[in-house]
């Protein structure tokens, strides 16, 4: 059966079996291997896209629920230029990733946040955020999305 999408941009028809997580076919079909597998069950948000602009955990949802949808994987939020998007260019100057695996989810998550909210506080961060990272980096990754949204010196003298 063809579903069609489209996937950061483009158009696209994915033959695929309708209940086929829609995980594997970005990572298997379209070979964007920026979303990550985690756990298989939705709790620790490495696989986290948008679709339609939702925060979505591509592991739980069947790809045939997807179709006629936008999908946007971490390869597609960057400028068509090249240039980063904010959030990414706030990560690297925080230096957010260890290990790095899970970030790719994160920086998904945090996008959506800062689309929802425009200017989260730091509660509505610690309250949106709940992708895990086994490294810990959950400081940086607050300061990260303050900075992207331009409050992380307000941030910084409040916690003075």
């Amino acid at each position: 059966m063809a579903i069609d999408v489209e996937v950061n941009g483009k158009s696209c028809s994915i033959v695929a079996d309708p209940n086929t997580p829609l995980l594997w076919v970005i990572r298997e079909e379209l070979r964007l291997t920026g979303t990550k597998f985690g756990c298989g069950i939705g709790a620790c948000g490495a696989c986290s896209v948008h679709i339609d602009g939702e925060i979505i955990r591509s592991c739980r949802i069947p790809v045939g629920s997807v179709a006629g949808k936008t999908i946007t994987t971490i390869e597609g939020i960057a400028a068509l230029n090249g240039a980063l998007h904010p959030v990414q260019k706030a990560w690297i100057d925080a230096q957010v990733p260890q290990c790095g695996y899970c970030q790719s989810g994160q920086i998904m998550a945090a996008v959506a946040l800062i689309k929802k909210t425009g200017r989260p506080t730091p509660a509505h961060i610690d309250e949106a955020m709940t992708n895990i990272c086994r490294c810990g980096t959950y400081p940086r990754i607050r300061q990260a999305i303050l900075a992207a949204t331009g409050q992380a010196a307000a941030a910084a003298q409040g916690d003075s």
